[in-house]
């Protein structure tokens, strides 16, 4: 119970990273307020959270709209007295397209959600977390370290993403810490969503494509969620945390 008597908003809760950091946040003591843009798979979540025996409910939020974060936050806050912990989760992925291919629409799409999206959860609710001492994980990517042709919408948004979050460490220090976490390839629905073609000769490359071989499961990063919002990690804060299977240093030469 790392995290019992905590409150939690997990953005995109509804599947994928979200719904690993949701069930496993609650199965360690929060109390989880599920946001996601699908009411469907955002009540599925819930309600295994709720028939395991843990505390949440669920808030349609779509994370590129002002109104609906004002309202996320304001809901929890009304419904658990508190907040302890934002969870940046949610994003928006990008075919591989090279520049001239790609429309403004999913550029601006790519960016509302994946950098306005994630300041506005932390511009809304930095005051609440200030109040507890609180913290602020987000989710970026590897893509925004070491970014890939056909990834200039994606891989910059996620490159935002981690300079907001050293950015807003400094600015709310000491109140509240933030730290994000870079996944690599990740076992989701989303992850073919980055590519034209997916089968398993590609799922092989990309395997072999890191240093462990092994795609990242939705859980390890639930985990890294957990330890930096824990008190374990009291002392981290604007810190960047790879949990990629080792994508960013580069495959075996095994």
């Amino acid at each position: 119970m790392r995290l019992k008597d905590k409150v939690a908003i997990i953005t995109g809760a509804g599947s994928g990273i979200g719904k690993a950091s949701a069930l496993i946040f609650a199965k360690e003591g929060a109390s989880v307020v599920v946001a996601d843009i699908n009411e469907e798979m955002g009540k599925e979540t819930t309600d295994e959270i709720l028939a395991s025996g843990g505390k949440a409910i669920f808030i349609k939020t779509d994370i590129s709209v002002e109104t609906d974060i004002i309202n996320m936050v304001k809901t929890a806050v009304e419904s658990f007295g508190k907040l302890n912990i934002l969870f940046n989760v949610a994003g928006y992925p990008q075919k591989p397209t090279m520049i001239e291919d790609l429309s403004n629409e999913v550029y601006d799409r790519v960016m509302a959600v994946n950098v306005k999206g994630v300041w506005m959860s932390c511009k809304y609710a930095v005051a609440e977390l200030r109040k507890t001492k609180g913290v602020i994980i987000n989710v970026a990517s590897v893509g925004g370290l070491r970014p890939r042709p056909g990834t200039t919408a994606y891989g910059p948004s996620k490159g935002a993403v981690i300079s907001m979050t050293k950015a807003c460490a400094v600015e709310f220090a000491p109140d509240v810490r933030v730290n994000v976490i870079n996944p690599g390839p990740v076992n989701t629905p989303m992850l073919p969503k980055f590519l034209d073609v997916f089968n398993e000769d590609i799922l092989k490359e990309i395997k072999d494509g890191t240093a462990l071989g092994e795609l990242v499961q939705p859980e390890d990063i639930a985990y890294a969620g957990v330890f930096l919002a824990s008190d374990e990690a009291l002392k981290i804060t604007g810190a960047e945390l790879n949990v990629d299977s080792g994508l960013y240093i580069g495959r075996s030469k095994n």
